[in-house]
């Protein structure tokens, strides 16, 4: 199970690296059901490997100029203050509640992104995206983020193309530095009420970020239509299995 964990961890750096975002939805179902975590363990597990994760595969990212900084300071800020408070929360809500609610959501997020490029928001004069709305925005995915595992790149990156009109690849990049900032924050809420094997946690971390440094590198090659693609159904396949094992299985 370890060895099969570790595998699987290296596909999630893959993913957080190429996609932006994803790599939380795979972490969070390898860790109950194959490393044999506790839901509420295991949330808060993901957060510390899709934090460290997203912040080492952002290096590849920004270097290439495929980050927007002013977005994901003002997003990033206001999602850290949204994903402490989610992750406190947390403890409240029951394991399998969460697991479900996660999946719903997957669900909501494949659907829009396999829809099509929505018209983006309305912009001020200066081109930008206006400060309220990227921290309503924020603070909402944030709040996912604390509750759920996530670090909200299934949910950012449609936020950044669909409503702030940013190409796939600076969406991506831009995700992974935002995921990065609410991810700690997250862990910070969870660790005053969960407690979390250490060792496990910081070996999937490792291969992860290898992962992510790698894909990283190859991302701007992929074309932005097949990106979008290929992230809308990878979030619905794994809304589907996440929602087979919580309530069917």
């Amino acid at each position: 199970m370890l060895v099969a964990t570790l595998v699987l961890a290296l596909v999630i750096g893959v993913t957080l690296g190429l996609l932006g975002g994803g790599g939380s939805i795979l972490a969070v179902p390898v860790l109950v059901y194959v490393a044999g975590q506790d839901a509420k363990a295991a949330i808060a597990m993901s957060l510390l490997v899709v934090g460290v994760t997203s912040a080492a595969g952002a290096v590849s990212h920004a270097r290439a100029g495929r980050v927007q900084w002013r977005t994901a300071a003002i997003f990033g800020t206001a999602g850290m203050a949204g994903a402490y408070g989610g992750g406190r929360l947390a403890q409240f809500i029951p394991g399998t509640w969460l697991l479900v609610a996660f999946a719903l959501m997957m669900a909501a997020t494949a659907f829009a992104m396999l829809r099509g490029k929505d018209p983006p928001t309305p912009r001020g004069d200066d081109g930008r995206l206006p400060v309220v709305r990227i921290v309503v925005d924020g603070l909402i995915v944030g709040v996912v983020t604390g509750l759920v595992g996530a670090g909200g790149g299934f949910l950012i990156v449609p936020a950044l193309v669909l409503l702030s009109g940013l190409p796939m690849a600076t969406a991506v990049g831009t995700s992974l530095v935002i995921i990065a900032l609410k991810s700690g924050a997250g862990l910070l809420g969870h660790l005053a009420s969960t407690p979390i094997d250490w060792m496990l946690a910081l070996a999937v971390t490792a291969v992860a970020v290898i992962g992510s440094v790698v894909a990283g590198r190859f991302a701007g090659r992929v074309p932005e239509e097949r990106l979008r693609r290929v992230f809308g159904w990878f979030v619905a396949v794994m809304s589907v299995f996440v929602l087979v094992q919580e309530l069917v299985l």
